[in-house]
């Protein structure tokens, strides 16, 4: 039956993503709680302003306190009984004296800010849970065993239930169920889930299979090596969880001397109400004067003088393409000194694509093969088979009808083409030991290329070498990386080293570390920061996840980006412009500069109006100014990083 060459090729299958169930929105009390507290201060911002009576708005930000204030200041009680002081309680404290003196606006203000930063955190915290028991949804929840001693019947069991040794069958399409060895059939499967690797992997007897991957269109029949608990997607949940627990804490400068400095504050707060009472003053004035001091030398004005430039910069960055999920990433961000790719979705596309081609009859032009190669692999459903017809429509040539097409699975396809039998496939299955093509494809394939053999009527004609295809801005991304953090990238990927070597020459990476699983990124990454280098990881698949965990900052493509991925990283490409992560690095940098110049001058207001109360009077209206034209002024120095001209500026810094 002859196949008509018409409609386009099929388009491959789609990589497969974690299943995950994502926690809604509002399903957390904590995101409760700030929205109430948010909505609450709105409207008593929208009462006061509009002149509405004194109690209307002054009750509305009291509930607010309440909605906001209650978490954080029962956490800081908490804390205080195991005599520790943290920001929280001297947030809510520094609230309520604002309150106390009239000031409600601006400690509801305070609250509403703490509130919506401890919910956003626990929103992070359990997406990144779904997320990781989306990963272990990934191995299908049954298997076909087949019967004991060679039986042919077969039996459906729960995966958590196989045994190693246990003999299952694969059909086409369906997940493998388990770590296993092949013991019968031939197919492709895709695990670039695992691996990285960006094309379907020929497995036949004797290869190792991992749970999760793909099956392609050929029955497999596997012996499994390892349980469910045990299996390789099993243990990069466990990766990601353990990477999760141990990475250090990361804080904001201020919150580096938190401690330090509540206790430092309450101390002095006590001696500047008790010293003036014991030497006879009234009790009115030492308690005004005790308040102002709260007031003014309260850490407010340092937070505040944190967080606009670094709010300013996420908000700046997210408008060209970078979702940083937090302030406390995006200062992260400007530490980094050692920028790490993954090769397949990060510097490539993840698609294949014809690089070479080369006849070895002379009696074959090389468009003649391609066109030949291209009629057969048409009705494949491959994507290596994409590949080629996609090149062969590139060049404009025309197909011709195929009759007879047959796949043969783990080997190729095979059709009749104008009266002879044309196969495309692997080397192993369409030849006859020729030393000329054996010499040929050992070229291709130490240069990195996959080798697909073309025959007709059984004799080899050419050679197709196929590759990932490498994203345009891949070179000028690794180059920016090095300028702006001053250390050499770095290339990690699962796939072959010969694939690696000849990826990273042309995108002028030196340090590469090849066939490496999911683990043994972690392990790398690890050995760079033993090295003390702070590691920006970039990467995009399941496999990634761990070692992003484990870097100090982990930067997912947003394309391609499996759930796992995107929860998991502290930071998302979404338009999948790789030149936006040296960027993006630069301009944390400057925000960095900004919070620290911003730190000087709230430091130096602070310490004045500190000193006027402390060595004199200082009026409480006049010490209340102080405060709050400080943190005007370095709000409004952060609010600088908002503006397009931080971006190219930023964007420059990586060039030459």
């Amino acid at each position: 039956m002859a196949v008509p060459i018409l409609a386009p090729h099929p388009a491959a299958p789609a990589a497969v993503r974690v299943p995950v169930h994502r926690t809604r929105l509002f399903a957390l009390p904590e995101m409760r709680w700030a929205a109430a507290a948010l909505v609450l201060f709105l409207l008593g911002l929208t009462a006061q302003l509009a002149g509405a009576p004194s109690w209307s708005w002054w009750g509305l930000y009291l509930i607010c306190y309440v909605a906001g204030g209650w978490e954080p200041g029962l956490a800081g009680l908490q804390a205080l009984r195991e005599k520790t002081l943290d920001v929280d309680l001297l947030m809510v404290v520094a609230a309520i004296g604002a309150a106390g003196i009239g000031q409600i606006a601006d400690g509801a203000l305070l609250i509403v800010i703490f509130a919506t930063s401890g919910a956003l955190e626990a929103l992070a915290t359990a997406r990144t849970e779904d997320s990781v028991r989306g990963l272990l949804d990934l191995a299908p929840e049954t298997a076909t065993r087949v019967g004991v001693d060679g039986a042919d019947e077969t039996v459906a069991v729960a995966v958590a239930d196989l045994e190693v040794g246990d003999v299952v069958l694969v059909r086409p399409g369906e997940r493998i169920a388990a770590d296993a060895t092949v013991t019968g059939g031939g197919s492709e499967v895709d695990q670039a889930t695992i691996t990285g690797e960006p094309l379907p992997v020929d497995k036949t007897t004797g290869d190792e299979v991992f749970a999760g991957t793909l099956n392609g269109t050929g029955t497999l029949r596997i012996r499994v090596d390892r349980r469910a608990q045990d299996s390789v997607v099993a243990r990069i949940a466990t990766l990601v969880e353990q990477a999760a627990a141990t990475k250090a804490r990361t804080q904001l400068f201020i919150e580096k001397v938190e401690q330090r400095y509540s206790l430092g504050m309450v101390a002095v707060t006590i001696a500047v109400f008790v010293i003036p009472l014991l030497a006879g003053d009234s009790v009115q004035r030492a308690l005004l004067r005790a308040m102002t001091f709260m007031i003014v030398a309260s850490p407010c004005a340092v937070v505040l003088a944190t967080m606009p430039p670094l709010l300013a910069a996420i908000a700046n960055a997210g408008r060209h393409g970078v979702l940083a999920k937090s302030a406390v990433v995006m200062e992260q961000l400007g530490s980094v000194d050692r920028v790490v790719f993954d090769k397949t979705g990060t510097l490539t596309r993840g698609t294949p694509e014809l690089a070479e081609i080369h006849s070895v009859e002379p009696a074959f032009t090389d468009d003649e093969i391609l066109r030949l190669a291209a009629a057969v692999e048409h009705p494949s459903e491959h994507p290596l088979a994409a590949a080629v017809v996609r090149a062969a429509r590139t060049r404009g040539l025309d197909l011709p009808v195929v009759d007879e097409f047959t796949a043969h699975p783990g080997e190729g396809v095979s059709a009749r083409v104008s009266g002879r039998c044309i196969g495309v496939g692997s080397i192993a299955s369409l030849t006859h030991g020729r030393d000329d093509l054996a010499t040929t494809v050992s070229d291709i394939q130490a240069r990195g290329y996959t080798a697909v053999v073309v025959t007709s009527d059984t004799r080899p004609i050419g050679v197709l070498a196929l590759s990932d295809r490498l994203r345009a801005e891949a070179e000028v991304a690794a180059d920016a990386a090095a300028r702006v953090t001053g250390g050499a990238p770095v290339l990690l990927t699962g796939d072959n080293a010969a694939t690696a070597a000849r990826l990273a020459e042309q995108v002028g990476i030196t340090d590469v570390r090849a066939d490496l699983l999911p683990e043994g990124k972690v392990e790398a990454i690890r050995a760079l920061q033993a090295d003390g280098a702070k590691v920006a990881m970039v990467g995009d698949g399941i496999n990634d996840a761990p070692a992003l965990a484990a870097a100090h900052s982990g930067i997912a493509m947003g394309g391609a980006g499996s759930d796992l991925t995107l929860q998991t990283a502290d930071a998302v490409v979404v338009r999948d412009d790789l030149t936006t992560v040296p960027a993006v690095i630069a301009l944390s940098r400057r925000a960095r500069r900004v919070v620290v110049a911003n730190l000087f001058i709230a430091a130096t207001f602070i310490s004045i109006l500190v000193l006027w109360d402390l060595l004199g009077t200082l009026p409480l209206p006049l010490g209340v100014a102080g405060h709050e034209g400080s943190t005007v002024i370095v709000g409004l120095n952060g609010l600088r990083l908002l503006r397009d001209a931080a971006w190219k500026r930023a964007v420059r810094t990586g060039r030459p």
